[in-house]
């Protein structure tokens, strides 16, 4: 990934905040037959040092992990087009353009694959408690009819990824002065407040 030192993150903490915000996440991979990537939720597992997730077991990508590719994992965060309008130099001396400021985490290694029916049971449980735990009613995982559920089971394959190699990346005005940021943050505090907050404490 490409980032200049102003728009580095090495905060372990943010990052893994943002993975948290923003679990789907782009997964690529590349083997002889070329790049792939799929949209594909993760979870920070328990112990901190992993994301996990799952794959359709038809998905083309297990045969890249399961050859021992390194795979690539990228988290979006928010992200907006800055409008030179929005900076208060515009009116000073009109050398201004337009850009776009976001929020992304990379996690990159070698994935371990999971295909036992405990680790996946618990992956799909703690991935669907996590998501619905804001419904009025919660679904859970055993409001299924447990044969279906082992049937679904037996079609999915469970991926883990260490978080060694971890980089993050927000690019929030940092290389514009007081006065640019503000406008800038005032201009996306609407419809992206967490970018705008990011903008507003650099």
């Amino acid at each position: 990934m490409y980032c200049p030192p102003a728009f580095e993150v090495t905060d372990r903490a943010a990052m893994l905040r943002l993975v948290a915000a923003h679990p789907l996440a782009t997964l690529i991979t590349a083997g002889e037959d070329g790049p792939c990537a799929n949209l594909v939720p993760f979870q920070i597992d328990p112990d901190g040092a992993h994301i996990r997730a799952h794959l359709a077991r038809a998905n083309p990508q297990l045969t890249h992990l399961r050859a021992g590719q390194i795979a690539l994992a990228v988290f979006h965060g928010q992200s907006a087009y800055v409008s030179p309008n929005w900076y208060a130099s515009k009116a000073a001396h009109g050398k201004v353009v337009p850009t776009w400021n976001y929020m992304t985490v990379q996690i990159r290694a070698r994935a371990e694959v999971h295909e036992g029916a405990d680790w996946l049971r618990a992956q799909v449980s703690a991935l669907t408690d996590r998501h619905e735990a804001a419904q009025p009613a919660p679904w859970q995982l055993t409001d299924a009819p447990e044969r279906y559920v082992s049937g679904q089971l037996r079609g999915i394959v469970g991926i883990s990824m260490a978080l060694g190699d971890m980089r993050g990346k927000y690019k929030a005005s940092q290389n514009r002065d007081a006065a640019d940021r503000a406008g800038v943050t005032r201009a996306l505090a609407g419809d992206t407040p967490e970018l705008a907050q990011i903008t507003g404490n650099i």
